[in-house]
C-alpha cells in the first residue's frame, strides 16, 4: 500500500513538467493508478524514470484493455521503483478506431514485445516501434481477438447442441 506523501509527490513530479496531463488519480486495491492524456505518455514515463525522486527503471507490464461500452481501448502501464519497492499503474485511453500511441521501446527495452502482443491482440498501433507486427497469432489474420466484439465460441459449429448445455 503506498502511503498518501508518496501519492502526492509522484503527481508533484508529474505535474512540474506535465501540468494538465492527468485526469484522475487514486488507489485500487494495492495499486496507485493514475489515469493521463495519450499524447505525452511516452515523454512521462521517461520523466518518472529518470527523476530522483520517482525513479519507476521496471516495466513489469504493458497491455491493452477493451472497453467497448465507452469504444475504446487502454493502454496500461505498471512500473516499479526497486529501490522503495513502490508500484505504479499508468492508463491512457484511445479510440476503438485507430487506436495508436507512441512506442515506448526508446525507454525500455523490454517493452517490444508486449507492443506487439498489444499490437497483436487489440490493434494498438505503437509509432515508431523496430518490428511491430504479430507476435503469437498468425501474421494473416485481420482481426484482433482479445477486443470483446467478436463472440466467445466459434458460432459455426455444428458439433455442439445448446439444448445439451441448457441454453
Amino acid at each position: 500500500m503506498m502511503e498518501a506523501a508518496a501519492q502526492e509527490k509522484i503527481i508533484s513530479v508529474i505535474n512540474e513538467k506535465f501540468e494538465g496531463e492527468i485526469l484522475e488519480a487514486g488507489m485500487i486495491k494495492d495499486f496507485f493508478n493514475i489515469n493521463l492524456k495519450s499524447e505525452k505518455i511516452v515523454d512521462i514515463i521517461r520523466h518518472l524514470y529518470n527523476h530522483p525522486d520517482t525513479k519507476f527503471q521496471f516495466l513489469t507490464t504493458l497491455c491493452g484493455i477493451h472497453y467497448p461500452d465507452q469504444k475504446q481501448i487502454a493502454v496500461m502501464y505498471q512500473l516499479h521503483n526497486m529501490v522503495t519497492n513502490q508500484r505504479l499503474r499508468l492508463k491512457i485511453f484511445l479510440p476503438e478506431e485507430n487506436p495508436s500511441v507512441k512506442t515506448l521501446t526508446t525507454v525500455f527495452a523490454g517493452a517490444n514485445w508486449m507492443e506487439r502482443e498489444t499490437y497483436d491482440f487489440f490493434g494498438v498501433n505503437f509509432e515508431g516501434h523496430p518490428n511491430l507486427k504479430r507476435i503469437l497469432n498468425v501474421e494473416d489474420m485481420i482481426i484482433f481477438p482479445l477486443r470483446k466484439e467478436y463472440p466467445l465460441e466459434d458460432q459455426t459449429r455444428e458439433d455442439k447442441n445448446d439444448l445439451m448445455f441448457g441454453r
